[in-house]
């Protein structure tokens, strides 16, 4: 909760939040987004982890998705490693 007056959800930062007619929840300001010209031009210049997770340009879903079957299989691993030694 919320204390010494902030509203709830509110950061030290200067944020600009706009109200939409119909809307209850304001709106943050977008990140900085540039335009790649292809996969491995954004993965150079925005490095993996900034583009799959700060989505600093388009292909940040794609590279999400890359990030979860590393996951995954790094947790497949580790599951099948552990049935073994318990067999």
């Amino acid at each position: 909760m919320a204390s010494g007056g902030e509203k709830a959800g509110a950061s030290k930062k200067n944020v600009v939040s706009k109200i939409r007619k119909g809307e209850r929840i304001p709106r943050r300001t977008p990140p900085q987004f540039e335009e790649a010209s292809s996969f491995s031009n954004a993965i150079s210049r925005d490095g993996f982890m900034g583009t799959a997770m700060d989505d600093k340009n388009q292909y940040g879903p794609v590279a999400m998705m890359i990030l979860l079957l590393i996951v995954a299989s790094i947790t497949g691993f580790f599951i099948k490693l552990v049935d073994i030694i318990v067999n």
